[in-house]
């Protein structure tokens, strides 16, 4: 099927004699033959954005149809790859067309000359259907691929063999059709599962003020907005690197071309803690930069989760982390103006919100396809960019009435050097409770009573903050006083965590545990002796703040030192001057 181009607009064309094409078709525009997806039909006239630079496109010029929606390619070879927002292999880019990414280019996916290491785990005359695992293929030292039955195939194997294939090869038949290794999907469309479960695990991230106040479950979606500065980036990358996923899928999208610089050349040299093997292992980048054309940015995202999706649907758990939503709702926003529709709140289309939810709304723990009972997960994690840090503006509130968990990114707390710049008075978890049997089972039958306590210790030091501005520190009790001291412990020993300490990067539970209660258990201790009339300078003593403070650089192997601590402090005699007359 054959147009031509009768307007272009941006990154935006129009073609007409287009009658009988369908809505998502991608196409090949002009002789170049650049990649477009058509997005409006009207008539014979079909509106077209183009994931590439149309500088040199003119009025006349063809456009092909291939009659095939957006897909991605699924199969052993993916991971470790680098990819641009549809799918193309940057290092293949850029060995046809040096640093920046020329037009037209083309290359597949995936390498399809490979040989792969087929072992069957099914047999001749099994009945399968959708999603079961026919044989694995070891990608690498780290993930096991696991080759499921096509969605849409059931039946019973005819033919089916270990060896060395291709993805291209045939490596069984299911009632006479060839299953290869290499799947295709849609990436408009979800993949389908079961059914969805309930989240009652979390997905620790080794990052304390994540961890304790405000956790994020297995299968739960979260929102990192936060003014230019505060860390966003930061944290993703910290949750990209320690966060218990056995999958990670890494979308920059419109972020900074040094943001993403930096991501690329710091995973590969990156050594999983779990393994001691580089993180990219197990890590998909999709980069698409802020000076790459606007539309790919509203591709990327979908082709993200699509991967995750189909890692998902292997049984396993998958976080994955956009940055940043806003840059591409900013693509959308063009797009939208260049079609002419009638803008919604700050000129963002009025489909915005629906938008959104369809993307995060693929997050989940779900039980997968198939016969066996696989349970697998994604975990979405998005960065929202909110000009001048104005959580009222519309990308920030239609991500937050979706998500259960908001990481409010503060640039005063930025300010101060204090990282990372989680505001603890505006963020919140919905899935703290759902957990605690996970959290009793694991960590402590404890931890939920200090994680209320230490929350509420923040909240009462807030109040106070202010009365001090009013009136002074003198105004305040004893025991008012000592709350503001132990929020200061809390703040400066616990919340605050550097990302670029060899030891304090990643706390285990079982470590911020102990952390925790070693302050909130010598908090106890002042409040009763303030209540036996000691007075506040004798339990301020700075040689217990220096210890306190010494517990976070303790070694993963050495924390039974934090126990000891909390042993030495509790044999501490506060007395009262009457006690020592």
């Amino acid at each position: 099927m054959q147009g031509k181009i009768i307007k272009v607009s941006g990154p935006l064309i129009v073609a007409e004699n287009m009658a009988n094409v369908k809505m998502f078709d991608v196409v090949y525009i002009g002789n170049d033959k650049l990649i477009g997806e058509i997005i409006e039909l009207r008539g014979d006239k079909a509106s077209i954005q183009v994931y590439e630079e149309t500088s040199g496109l003119k009025v006349g010029d063809v456009v092909e149809s291939t009659g095939e929606a957006l897909s991605v390619e699924l199969a052993p070879g993916i991971l470790g790859g680098i990819f641009d927002g549809i799918q193309r292999p940057l290092d293949f880019i850029k060995k046809l067309s040096g640093d920046r990414i020329a037009r037209g280019v083309k290359g597949a996916s995936l390498y399809k000359k490979a040989k792969w290491d087929f072992k069957a785990t099914a047999k001749v005359g099994d009945v399968v259907t959708a999603g079961d695992i026919i044989g694995v293929v070891q990608e690498n030292e780290v993930v096991e691929h696991r080759i499921m039955v096509p969605i849409g195939v059931n039946g019973k194997i005819t033919k089916i063999a270990s060896g060395q294939f291709t993805i291209e090869d045939t490596v069984a038949e299911i009632d006479g059709k060839k299953i290869t290794m290499l799947q295709k999907w849609n990436v408009r469309t979800g993949r389908p599962y079961k059914s969805k479960m309930l989240p009652t695990e979390p997905l620790v991230t080794g990052q304390r003020v994540i961890d304790t106040l405000f956790p994020i479950a297995k299968g739960g979606v979260t929102a990192i907005p936060g003014p230019f500065g505060s860390g966003k980036t930061v944290v993703q990358h910290q949750l990209a690197k320690w966060a218990d996923a056995e999958i990670v899928v890494y979308i920059g999208c419109g972020e900074r071309g040094n943001e993403m610089t930096d991501v690329l050349n710091e995973f590969p040299q990156i050594l999983d803690s779990k393994n001691k093997q580089p993180l990219m292992k197990r890590t998909i980048l999709i980069a698409n930069t802020s000076d790459m054309p606007v539309a790919a940015r509203e591709a990327s995202v979908y082709t993200g989760i699509t991967i995750a999706e189909y890692f998902r649907d292997m049984g396993y758990n998958v976080a994955i982390m956009a940055d940043s939503t806003s840059r591409w709702a900013e693509a959308l926003r063009e797009m939208s103006g260049r079609l002419e529709e009638m803008p919604g709140e700050e000129g963002y289309p009025a489909y915005l919100s629906s938008r959104l939810a369809e993307f995060y709304e693929r997050a989940g723990i779900v039980q997968t396809l198939g016969s066996d009972k696989r349970i697998g997960s994604i975990t979405a994690i998005g960065a929202v960019s909110p000009q001048g840090g104005d959580l009222s503006e519309p990308v920030s509130q239609a991500t937050l009435r979706i998500v259960k968990v908001f990481w409010g990114l503060s640039s005063a707390l930025a300010f101060k050097r204090h990282f990372p710049a989680i505001d603890w008075l505006i963020s919140y978890s919905l899935y703290a409770d759902k957990m605690s049997s996970w959290y009793n089972d694991n960590v402590s039958l404890q931890f939920l009573k200090y994680r209320a306590e230490a929350i509420k210790i923040l909240q009462e030091d807030a109040s106070l903050d202010e009365i001090v501005r009013l009136v002074g520190v003198d105004s305040l009790s004893p025991q008012d006083k000592w709350v503001m001291e132990t929020a200061k412990s809390i703040r400066e020993d616990y919340l605050h965590q550097n990302a670029f300490h060899e030891i304090d990067t990643y706390t285990s539970m079982k470590k911020q545990f102990k952390m925790l209660k070693l302050i909130l258990d010598f908090h106890a201790q002042g409040m009763e002796a303030l209540q036996r009339g000691v007075e506040f300078e004798k339990l301020n003593k700075p040689i217990i703040k220096e210890n306190i403070g010494r517990a976070k650089y303790f070694k993963e192997t050495e924390i039974e030192k934090i126990d000891e601590l909390a042993r030495e402090i509790a044999r501490e005699k506060f007395e009262t001057e009457e006690t020592v007359r």
